[in-house]
């Protein structure tokens, strides 16, 4: 979807106005600074209707104006006045200038992209726009702006103010907020609590109760992750350093069989088993080196190479028994497969 931000000065009738594809706070925002920008000055008031990114609650006499919205009105120094909700009369002159772009600009026009209808409709507004005689003031509304309103406008400021988005995030239990589709990390302390985010285009700070809790830089791409170690938790920081290669190497210096297990355990490939290797190797903790080394090479004997086998080895004292060696007997050759009559099933099935 493409929309029209449309901004009409109110005595000369001289606009500004720009195609966008979103009506987000940051392209509100943005479209303010070019039409300063492009007006040469600030006016000292704005009649706006009350779209959500600039206004939050529309009330008659008491609206609440978006943070961002308010934080930019200080900067360039002019008053935000909404219009009244549900009185159509009392809305802006620049109702009548929207449907003049409507009617005038855009029948029988074919854009390339966003940036190329831009530029036909500047080049539309400063030439048979802005040279028509208006209907209501019966002047060219370039004309009166030049001559008579424009040192009028409050001059730009010399350093243009942040436009910075800010938004009430929750953080949630893996430690991050998500800000239009891209993750942040907080200290793991606020889990669950409301914070606020003020993102910029670089940048993104996040505050609580005033206080600067975590800076980021600015993702763009969806599902793109911001990540500082100190925001985790102790256990998910443990979790982290503790990778295979710490795994291996504390196996290492428990024994060889205690490392074959986990060897094992990373020769899987259908499952993720660096929880279980780190179980196995903390297992060292509680039973001692000598102990896990044992239950591991036990359990490589019967082939089950699992966290669950070593610790119920360890746990059961299985690892402290002597295996007996298996009994000689001196059996007849029917019993050891070499019967007179047997065949020799193997053969059989080579031949």
């Amino acid at each position: 979807s493409t929309w029209v931000f449309v901004m009409t000065l109110c005595w000369s009738r001289h606009q500004y106005a720009e195609l966008v594809r979103d009506q987000k706070v940051e392209t509100w925002l943005g479209c303010h600074r070019r039409a300063f920008e492009f007006l040469g000055g600030v006016p000292g008031k704005l009649i706006i209707d009350n779209p959500k990114c600039a206004i939050t609650r529309a009330c008659f006499r008491d609206p609440e104006v978006q943070r961002s919205y308010a934080e930019v009105s200080e900067g360039y120094g002019f008053l935000i006045s909404p219009c009244p909700p549900r009185d159509p009369k009392k809305k802006g002159r620049v109702e009548s200038g929207v449907k003049y772009i409507k009617r005038g600009f855009f029948p029988l026009r074919d854009f390339r992209s966003v940036g190329d209808g831009n530029r036909q409709l500047k080049e539309w507004i400063l030439g048979p726009a802005g040279n028509r005689l208006h209907g209501t003031t019966r002047a060219k509304p370039l004309t009166q702006f030049m001559e008579a309103e424009r040192h009028l406008l409050k001059p730009l400021p010399d350093v243009a103010p942040e436009l910075a988005t800010w938004a009430k995030v929750k953080l949630h239990g893996n430690c991050h907020v998500q800000f239009e589709q891209s993750l942040y990390s907080a200290p793991f302390s606020l889990v669950r609590r409301e914070l606020w985010l003020k993102a910029t285009e670089t940048s993104v700070k996040i505050f609580h109760d005033l206080e600067l809790v975590a800076a980021h830089p600015r993702l763009r791409k969806p599902g793109a992750r911001s990540t500082v170690e100190e925001h985790m938790p102790p256990e998910a920081v443990a979790y982290r350093m503790q990778d295979p290669q710490w795994c291996l190497r504390q196996a290492t210096e428990i024994g060889p069989h205690c490392l074959a297990v986990i060897e094992s355990l990373f020769a899987d490939r259908v499952l993720d088993h660096l929880r279980a290797a780190q179980g196995i190797v903390r297992l060292a903790k509680s039973f001692g080196a000598t102990r896990l080394e044992a239950a591991c090479r036990r359990a490589l004997s019967f082939d089950d190479p699992r966290y669950r086998t070593v610790k119920t080895i360890l746990e059961g004292g299985l690892d402290q028994q002597i295996d007996e060696p298996a009994p000689d007997l001196d059996l007849p050759d029917a019993y050891r497969g070499e019967g007179r009559f047997c065949r020799n099933i193997a053969s059989l099935l080579l031949h």
